[in-house]
């Protein structure tokens, strides 16, 4: 572990549909290589709060329902990267989203990230899961409303069914996990995020991860390719 967090390891941009893991496994690349997890919600979250100039015009925004447009996200996510606990490393959650916005990240990188005489390219994932097994996953989901605690009915079921195994309170079905519900926002991502891989898939840069296995042997896989990337190892598309 020492080791692993004295090294650079560049930026980490996990791609993957609702449900893939993606917050799972970014935990994990944070803890092990002792890289900061950067989501643009939570930045933004955090400028609404504390009612900076940013957060009031944010709030309004989002208030009528619109997205944070481009460039003010970009002013967001450049402070947020030239902070020092980025220097070595960072994973990015939420972003980028869109084409427009990954080459925005690779212009930013290149001008200003790090050492100036330094290329520095993201490694790129895509958490490659099946469809059935998303639905599976995301439609299974129930949680304890008492010391929330979270089952699946399908891949990690209560002993009791319906019944927390700790405190035995009812389990409850967010209403965003609906089939309905979990079908739009596949249906969403997959007309949102195509671009997005596609951008880097034409660079040769993504890396594409079976993340149908255990929890455990998808890290390992991401892990791996973290590793070579860090040690100059080229990425394949």
């Amino acid at each position: 572990m020492a080791n692993e967090t004295a090294r650079k390891i560049g930026p980490v941009i996990l791609l993957g549909p609702p449900g893939a893991g993606k917050g799972t496994q970014a935990k994990k690349i944070a803890e092990h290589y002792g890289i900061p997890q950067i989501s643009t919600g939570d930045l933004l979250r955090e400028h609404v709060g504390r009612g900076t100039a940013l957060g009031l015009e944010v709030k309004a925004i989002m208030a009528r329902g619109e997205l944070v447009p481009d460039e003010l996200l970009f002013g967001v996510v450049a402070n947020r990267l030239k902070q020092a606990d980025c220097e070595r490393g960072l994973i990015l959650d939420g972003f980028p989203r869109t084409a427009g916005q990954a080459g925005w990240l690779d212009a930013f990188l290149e001008r200003e990230f790090f050492e100036k005489s330094e290329r520095c390219t993201p490694v790129v994932i895509r958490l490659d899961v099946d469809y059935t097994q998303l639905l599976l996953r995301l439609t299974g989901r129930r949680s304890c409303p008492t010391c929330g605690r979270i089952y699946n009915v399908h891949f990690q079921p209560p002993r009791v069914d319906e019944l927390c195994d700790l405190d035995g309170s009812k389990l409850v079905q967010r209403n965003d996990d609906g089939e309905e519900v979990i079908r739009g926002r596949l249906t969403a991502y997959e007309a949102q995020t195509k671009p997005v891989a596609g951008y880097y898939q034409a660079q040769s840069r993504l890396v594409p991860v079976n993340a149908d296995r255990s929890v455990e042997e998808v890290t390992g896989q991401i892990f791996g390719v973290i590793d070579s990337h860090a040690s100059g190892g080229a990425s394949a598309g």
